[in-house]
């Protein structure tokens, strides 16, 4: 497989001001071939300033990006879009922190030009329910599965939400795994928000003793069987397996792939091929640079490196990635300050 690049974008220009500190993107194609990609922005992670922008390019010509889902003091997170039967899914999360994420939603008929009032995806529950990162995966008998996860004061732990009645109602299906004691790390190659910030909690020491497995990326090898691999604490990508069209999974094991605690995604082409998006260092909370592209031709036994989206010292991570037909598109984090998107020709 080759990938020819078609074109590339910053999708925030310099005209554009309101926040310092942007992240977590999600794309989707609409049927008549705009493209939409929404992220969280605002003056860092979990300021009240958060809120969720939109950029869209119509005909070929991106949009000036426009503050789509916003409550004044409060901080939103990680939008992901999905689109179906004519109707555009935006979901998200809001909190303070991780640890407190609930996850709203709106909807839109206009593909995006006006949204319904914000609801709880789940009502009553504070748990964060539906997908944290990733995007929506439809299986081959329509069931929608949403990739979750959370992160708890000790724990990370992946779960599918899964509807078959197109999202009016949800189940939880957890993702086994056992959990371990985890040591505080002395790597130097740490990445280097961490190393300024210690996350949100700041304290680098308690950061580090958190285990576990969040951010699923989701698909379907033949009907009923699916797959997702998951971001872990533990220095390689993880992988869980499900025969039954998501109704179990087994217990989460490690790949050869390697993980840097940072966020993956990947899509299973029309072709049969797996393209995944990743730093390919190990270690828990290692550099988040380089990010590059894998091929699997193997319902993802092997790897290899396509290329590399940046190689240049950076903070570039959260890919997200879509397919269609022999086009693939990518969008990704560039140092805060920026989203980059690229779209490909597969050949």
């Amino acid at each position: 497989m080759f990938l020819t690049l078609i074109t590339k974008h910053n999708l925030i220009p310099e005209s554009v001001s309101g926040f310092k500190q942007c992240h977590a993107s999600t794309l989707v194609i609409l049927p008549g071939g705009d493209v939409l990609v929404a992220w969280f922005a605002g003056e860092k992670e979990g300021s009240g300033d958060t809120a969720i922008w939109l950029a869209r390019r119509q005909q070929g010509v991106w949009q000036t990006p426009q503050r789509t889902v916003a409550k004044d003091g409060l901080a939103h997170w990680n939008p992901v879009l999905f689109n179906s039967d004519e109707m555009l899914w935006l979901f998200y999360k809001v909190g303070s922190g991780v640890h407190v994420w609930e996850t709203r939603f709106v909807t839109s008929t206009d593909g995006g030009i006006t949204w319904s009032e914000p609801r709880e995806l789940v009502a009553g529950d504070n748990m964060p329910r539906g997908p944290v990162k990733n995007k929506m995966l439809v299986t081959s008998d329509g069931t929608w599965l949403a990739p979750g996860s959370i992160e708890d004061e000790c724990h990370w732990d992946a779960f599918i939400d899964r509807s078959t009645d197109k999202g009016q109602s949800w189940q939880i299906i957890p993702v086994p795994l056992q959990h371990k004691s985890h040591s505080p790390a002395q790597d130097t190659h740490l990445w280097q928000g961490l190393k300024d910030e210690a996350l949100w909690e700041n304290d680098l020491s308690r950061v580090m003793r958190w285990d576990g497995v969040i951010q699923p990326s989701l698909w379907e090898s033949a009907p009923g069987q699916l797959h997702m691999l998951m971001r872990s604490t533990r220095g390689f990508i993880y992988r869980s397996d499900s025969s039954d069209n998501g109704e179990t999974w087994c217990a989460a094991y490690a790949t050869s792939l390697p993980n840097n605690n940072s966020g993956i995604d990947l899509v299973s082409t029309e072709q049969g091929k797996l393209i995944l998006a990743s730093n390919p260092i190990a270690g828990n909370w290692g550099q988040r640079f380089p990010l590059s592209l894998t091929l699997s031709e193997d319902n993802g036994q092997s790897w290899s490196t396509l290329l590399d989206l940046e190689s240049e010292e950076g903070e570039f991570s959260y890919p997200a990635i879509i397919s269609e037909g022999d086009r693939l598109h990518v969008t990704w984090t560039w140092n805060r300050k920026n989203i980059v998107y690229c779209e490909f020709q597969i050949s």
